[in-house]
């Protein structure tokens, strides 16, 4: 080991250096203040590829060199670019830690190195010497965690990698020569800190709505049924590319078939996306402070409620063909996949705690996606149909729900959490919803068929529309702020433990973004081709089946990672995404084989319409940052401290 003298002994150099350039005159003084400034090295530290999600370093280090100066939403609008559109996570996906089933990898091999996930034993690190280092300087360096120093000599400009014990702190120190010059001692400590973070919540915390790898779409049109019984029983819209199966409403296809050309979740029964705000938050805190890990367990999913989905099992919202055939129908609770993990983590490192977790629930709750759906599907038939099977739910529905049920459902999920983050649900972050139909500094969407087309049964009614809205910003999310902070009568039963962390700012910047919002620098496919009176697709079933887009371009060139005015999907937008085909309904609501007229409703009802983009969840995950950051005190945590022996400096300053 260092031993304290040593230390002792390098801040008093410096201590007495300072107060030598206090006795000085003023010019003297500033020269010597500067000669300190200047002359002075120093050991810098980081964590290397410290969002341990990721496997490969080079995924880590693309984040990094984006978020450079930058916003999330802003790194996440360069990416999109970079990207050309088709997004940053379409091949990351298969480089995770966590599997397409949800599974975490036990171990996890990053960048060669096996490691336990959910408790890492330690962390790689990579130390530089820094400052005023003299040209052909060489470095004697010595790390000691307390079983004995490791000692190399390097050139002073090489870094050093090496891995430092999790829960030890490692003296580094270094000896620096330079030719005739005094060796120079320069020390500091190294201890990482990993940080646990799970996600938790619903459609908008699992990321519905952006695929990790956006579906791929066919020039050639797809038959859909509808329940007109008139010569516009049918209509035909893109297909899926690679897709040969029967295209013709008469010519029906296997769904394995189908589902082989899917878009790509990295956990498809939940629809959990690295685009979500949770995500990005996580990796963002893994950016901004070098000196912490972090360990990342997503576990939201699309169609959670507080019953089922957090506290109870779900149904899964899709369930696309495994490699041995199986189909995962249902899903485990989020709560208590938590408390098995932590659990077991606990058995390895019985001082493993979940630092933060991060939260956002209650819209399916009061059936926010029957809501949508009250509000897009406008022809009567369909209408009819989808109330009598649950599928639709008024304002009236939801305000009731809003009123008996969520208040209820918030005090057992209190009850759920509490223990898991030691008593303190602070350290729940509640991330809230934004109002999706607003544009233009906060006016409501005006409604039409305009990004709902896709559908001939949808038309975004201005009265209903207008409604929902109205009860979103002046009841709904009130009532949210007040559940998750234990105020406007909310039950708990202590205020000031029971009190989550909440976040709301990022609704004013949603209030320009809307499903309607527009701009000159959308992209051309979507000036182009999504016509704003809602006739984008070929009405005509002979031409449309092979070529669907009225504006005669093919549906391939659309993308659906670029920069857009509207941060929340339109219908258009979920269908071009994703194209989800619907698993987790009732029996009732189930379509009955690939060109069922069910489920060309309701894959962009429930496929992730009036759903925040990529770079709406990246707003979101800017205004999440602060609060989390705050929640595990990181900004209070001063940086390693550094010493050094300035050894030509105290003689100059004693003439």
């Amino acid at each position: 080991m260092i031993p304290v003298s040593l230390r002792t002994l390098s801040a008093g150099a410096l201590l007495l250096a300072g107060i030598l350039i206090a006795l000085l005159p003023e010019p003297a003084a500033a020269q010597y203040a500067g000669a300190l400034q200047i002359g002075a090295m120093q050991i810098s530290w980081e964590v290397r590829n410290r969002f341990r999600l990721f496997r490969e370093e080079r995924d880590f280090l693309l984040h990094v060199e984006n978020a450079r100066n930058r916003s999330i939403l802003a790194a996440e609008q360069s990416l999109e670019l970079q990207s050309e559109g088709r997004g940053w996570a379409r091949n990351m996906v298969n480089r995770l830690c966590i599997d397409l089933q949800g599974r975490v990898n036990q171990p996890c091999t990053r960048d060669d190195v096996k490691e336990n996930y959910l408790t890492p034993i330690d962390h790689p690190v990579t130390v530089r010497l820094t400052g005023a280092v003299p040209v052909g300087a060489t470095c004697a360096w010595s790390f000691d965690d307390g079983d004995g120093p490791q000692a190399s000599t390097f050139d002073c400009a090489e870094p050093v990698n090496l891995r430092v014990r999790y829960g030890k702190q490692t003296v580094a120190s270094v000896d620096v020569s330079s030719g005739s010059d005094p060796t120079q001692r320069v020390q500091t400590e190294i201890q990482v800190r990993d940080i646990f973070v799970a996600g938790l919540g619903d459609s908008i915390a699992s990321g519905e709505g952006n695929p990790d790898r956006p579906l791929a779409l066919s020039d050639e049109g797809f038959c859909f049924r509808s329940y007109l019984g008139t010569a516009g029983a049918q209509y035909y819209r893109p297909s899926r590319a690679g897709f040969k199966g029967g295209r013709a409403c008469e010519a029906p296809d296997t769904l394995a078939n189908w589902q082989r050309y899917s878009a790509l979740w990295f956990n498809s029964p939940c629809h959990r996306s690295l685009y979500s705000y949770q995500t990005r938050t996580a990796l963002a805190l893994a950016l901004r402070y070098t000196h912490v890990a972090v360990t990342y367990l997503p576990l939201a999913c699309t169609g959670a409620s507080i019953g089922d989905g957090l506290l109870g099992s779900q149904r899964a919202r899709e369930c696309p063909p495994s490699k041995n055939g199986t189909c995962q129908t249902s899903v485990s609770a989020q709560v208590s996949e938590l408390r098995e993990a932590l659990t077991a983590a606990k058995k390895r490192q019985p001082d493993r705690t979940l630092d933060l977790v991060l939260l956002s629930i209650g819209a399916n709750d009061v059936y926010f996606s029957g809501l949508v759906a009250d509000v897009i599907v406008d022809t009567a038939t369909e209408r009819a149909l989808f109330r009598r099977s649950g599928v639709m739910a008024s304002v009236d529905d939801s305000r009731d729900a809003l009123a008996r049920e969520l208040p209820q459902n918030f005090v057992k999920l209190r009850e759920a959490l509490k223990p898991l983050v030691g008593g303190d649900l602070s350290h729940v972050v509640y991330v809230s919803y934004a109002n999706p139909a607003l544009a233009d500094g906060g006016v409501p969407c005006r409604g039409g068929r305009a990004g709902f087309d896709i559908h001939p049964a949808f038309n975004a009614d201005p009265q209903r529309l207008a409604r929902v809205s109205t009860f979103v910003d002046t009841e709904f999310l009130p009532q949210l702020k007040g559940l998750a902070t234990c105020t406007r009568g909310a039950l708990c039963r202590d205020p000031e433990a029971d009190r989550m962390t909440f976040v709301d700012t990022h609704q004013a910047a949603f209030a320009d973004h809307g499903f309607c919002a527009h701009s000159g620098n959308d992209p051309e496919f979507d000036r182009t081709c999504f016509a704003e009176n809602g006739q984008s697709f070929n009405p005509d079933i002979v031409s449309a089946a092979s070529q669907p887009m009225l504006c005669g371009r093919s549906a391939s060139e659309y993308r659906a990672y670029l920069p857009r005015a509207r941060w929340i999907r339109d219908a258009n937008d979920s269908y071009f995404a994703a194209m989800t085909y619907p698993q987790g309904l009732p029996a009732a609501s189930q379509p009955t084989d690939i060109h069922d007229a069910t489920w060309g409703v309701l894959s962009a009802v429930y496929g992730g319409a009036v759903h925040p983009s990529a770079e709406g969840h990246a707003a979101m995950a800017d205004a999440t940052l602060p609060a989390a950051s705050a929640v595990l005190g990181l900004d209070a945590v001063p940086p390693g401290v550094t010493r050094g022996l300035l050894p030509q400096l105290l003689p100059s300053a004693q003439q």
